[in-house]
């Protein structure tokens, strides 16, 4: 079977459809639907419609639960300027919707356990990177009994290894920040347990259009966009 990974949607729709159209049996998102993008409303509605299973991000508990995102300083700004806009797109139902979504997934393919979170098993807000050292990983898994942690958050995709786990993120969808503009996804092989990370084209114009119309910090939304980081 192929799962398709996605993760940072950040209310765009386009780069939510070209993630969607890669070959895939089932889809795992690793939550935040909001926050930066100028279609959180849509975004929600097509996961939604889709039945597809979602994990709850730090920016969606932000604007179901109207409290601090948690989110790193240099973007911090942004998601609270953006949080008002998102109030004003979504009605009762998609934000009880992104309210109910569950704080992690696990599941069981042949002989290996995987454990879904947005950011590191124990919480929504830590960051596990790249780069992160491998003690401060090691902390932040300790106690859990699983084979692979797939998680988002940091909007970087990578493939890393610490003990016998195998850590995995796709990136964001919406909001790359690892310098490719591309919708950034992967795709888990549940029967060789290979892992491809995969970057999707889509047409940035219109959602820059609809930023610039729509949204506050217009200007830098979309220059993070076009930057990828």
């Amino acid at each position: 079977m192929k799962l398709l990974i996605i993760s940072d949607v950040h209310g765009n729709k386009d780069a939510l459809d070209a993630v969607l159209s890669v070959p895939h049996d089932e889809v795992i998102c690793l939550g935040d639907l909001v926050d930066y993008g100028p279609d959180p409303s849509e975004c929600i509605e097509l996961i939604k419609n889709k039945n597809i299973a979602t994990i709850k991000g730090n920016h969606d508990n932000a604007v179901a639960s109207k409290v601090d995102c948690g989110c790193g300083y240099k973007y911090k700004h942004l998601s609270i300027a953006t949080r008002e806009y998102t109030w004003g797109q979504l009605s009762p139902d998609p934000m009880n919707f992104i309210r109910g979504l569950p704080l992690y997934i696990e599941k069981r393919f042949g002989d290996k356990k995987i454990h879904f979170a947005h950011g590191s098993p124990r919480s929504m807000y830590e960051y596990i990177n790249p780069d992160t050292p491998e003690e401060d990983v090691l902390e932040m898994i300790d106690g859990l009994d699983t084979d692979l942690i797939v998680i988002g958050h940091s909007h970087i995709p990578f493939l890393r290894h610490v003990n016998n786990v195998t850590i995995i993120n796709p990136g964001s969808v919406g909001q790359p920040r690892d310098g490719d503009v591309r919708a950034s996804c992967a795709v888990f092989d549940t029967q060789t347990y290979s892992v491809q990370m995969i970057r999707c084209e889509y047409d940035l114009d219109p959602v820059c259009q609809r930023i610039v119309e729509n949204m506050p910090h217009a200007d830098e939304l979309v220059d993070i966009l076009k930057r990828g980081y």
